[in-house]
């Protein structure tokens, strides 16, 4: 097993609040984009198309909309859509909008600030929708562009841009109801999901250390089946199913109302039909549940509260909810951190000279502060001397040197301020041509960034990850610091 550090930095778990995994009895699993990591280019390909086609065929849209291209640029996580406005932004933690676009055009500063600055924003309003799953990408890129094409093109009626949002939001709904998408990706399971040679070794080094395992997906036995036998089946020779790798298997689950909700659970069979009996008792290995809710299965589990860690994708359904609703400990998979640490590493030294900017900066407004406040000083003599009589050479110097050393601090803060800029602008493109790197917006955590770190425990790339540290792991997390505690 390799120490911490030997780790490659793309692979590590990162810790925002202490883990010990061995007090943890039960790990729970989400499926999609946690067990099941998607090709995102091409899934998201394939719900924008079967979502456009619904807006043809069922809303009225023009055919003409089925030519759109896809650009997966377009949307990261962390965004928020403004229905009103047809616009979309990125916020940083304090949910105040930083980059923004209309449709694929960017919006000026001056343009943001009066569109969200005059007002305390919201944005847990209708008004506002977040794109906080890689599930919902393809409607945030799928929206942009829409609002361009609706914008530019002349048609005798258009929908305005909340029913627009609305449309495309219950088309893509509808795509996955009804097996547009599902059906596809079944079909080419190893297309569009990518099959981790090492979950089966990870699963199987927590069940052996006594730790009991279940899955807790959203989506349906129909689809749920195919996918974790694509995931597990033949790999290790003590698992003949992919069943066998968990002692509980919970279907149809409605997150976050499993959370929050008292849906009953109900048992499945091999079909995944519902059986007529009642569903109680202990749960029975090998059997597969439906539904259910927080408070039966910690009851029919016999765990619960800190001795469960639930591994999820998602900020509201899997993360935020279970935080609030119990006192399970949570392991946000973050899919996206590989490209992002590998990026980061790649501007190591371009990163450093922007630190080394940003420290430039803050020493150059203290010097003209310095110096402000000196002419303030030498201007309040020159009122006394005044009153006196003529002013003195002296003073005349003072002043004209305070003056030279003001001018050419501002001249240097105007040059650096715009170094910082284009610096800064290159660094957002090798991440994201249009919104730079998920977990940061400008000087600030982006609003994903500060959800991860409010409601994960510990957060990494992918569940095989934790192969590499033992099932009994204290994960210490950093110690928090004020920044008056700071050195």
């Amino acid at each position: 097993m390799p120490r911490a550090l030997e780790i490659p930095r793309r692979s590590r778990v990162y810790v925002n609040r202490n883990l010990r995994l061995d007090k943890i009895e039960t790990v729970g699993f989400d499926m999609d984009y946690t067990l099941a990591i998607y090709n995102q280019p091409r899934i998201e390909e394939l719900s924008m198309r079967a979502t456009l086609d619904k807006l043809c065929t069922i809303k009225g849209y023009p055919e003409e909309i089925r030519h759109l291209t896809y650009d997966a640029a377009l949307a990261i996580r962390g965004l928020v859509v403004d229905r009103m406005n047809g616009n979309i932004f990125k916020p940083d933690r304090y949910g105040f909008p930083g980059r923004a676009r209309h449709g694929l055009a960017d919006l000026e500063r001056d343009r943001v600030a009066s569109l969200y600055q005059r007002e305390r924003m919201r944005l847990s309003t209708q008004r506002y929708a977040w794109i906080d799953s890689l599930f919902a990408l393809p409607e945030a890129v799928l929206y942009a562009g829409l609002v361009d094409y609706l914008d530019r093109t002349p048609l005798a009626s258009k929908p305005d841009y909340p029913t627009l949002w609305d449309d495309v939001r219950q088309c893509i709904d509808l795509a996955h109801r009804d097996g547009s998408i599902k059906e596809v990706v079944q079909k080419r399971l190893g297309d569009f999901i990518d099959r981790d040679s090492h979950l089966a070794e990870t699963l199987h080094k927590l069940r052996s250390s006594g730790k009991r395992l279940f899955l807790l997906t959203n989506s349906a036995w129909d689809y749920t089946n195919p996918v974790m036998s694509h995931l597990l089946d033949g790999y290790l020779a003590a698992y003949p199913s992919w069943r066998n790798y968990f002692d509980v298997v919970i279907v149809s689950a409605q997150k976050p109302e499993f959370f929050t909700a008292e849906h009953p659970f109900v048992d499945l069979d091999g079909e995944g039909a519902p059986l007529a009996r009642p569903s109680e008792g202990p749960f029975v290995k090998g059997r597969v549940y439906a539904g259910g809710n927080l408070k039966a299965f910690e009851e029919r589990a016999r765990v619960g509260g800190d001795k469960v860690l639930f591994v999820g994708d998602h900020i509201y359904g899997d993360m935020l909810r279970s935080r609030k609703s119990s006192s399970w400990r949570t392991a946000m998979i973050v899919q996206e951190l590989e490209s992002e640490i590998s990026t980061m590493d790649a501007l190591r030294p371009r990163l450093a000279a922007l630190d080394q900017l940003d420290a430039k900066l803050i020493q150059l407004d203290a010097d003209l502060n310095e110096r402000q406040q000196a002419m303030r000083a030498l201007q309040r003599l020159d009122i006394d001397a005044a009153e006196r009589g003529p002013e003195s050479p002296d003073l005349q110097a003072a002043r004209r040197t305070v003056k030279a050393d003001i001018d050419r601090l501002r001249a240097a803060l105007k040059q650096t301020h715009a170094e910082h800029r284009a610096a800064e602008r290159e660094t957002d493109l090798a991440f994201n041509p249009h919104w730079g790197p998920i977990f940061r917006e400008g000087y600030e955590i982006s609003k994903f960034g500060e959800q991860v770190d409010a409601y994960a425990c510990v957060y990494t790339s992918r569940v095989s990850n934790f192969r590499f540290y033992s099932p009994m792991q204290y994960f210490r997390g950093p110690r928090d610091r004020m920044p008056h505690e700071r050195f």
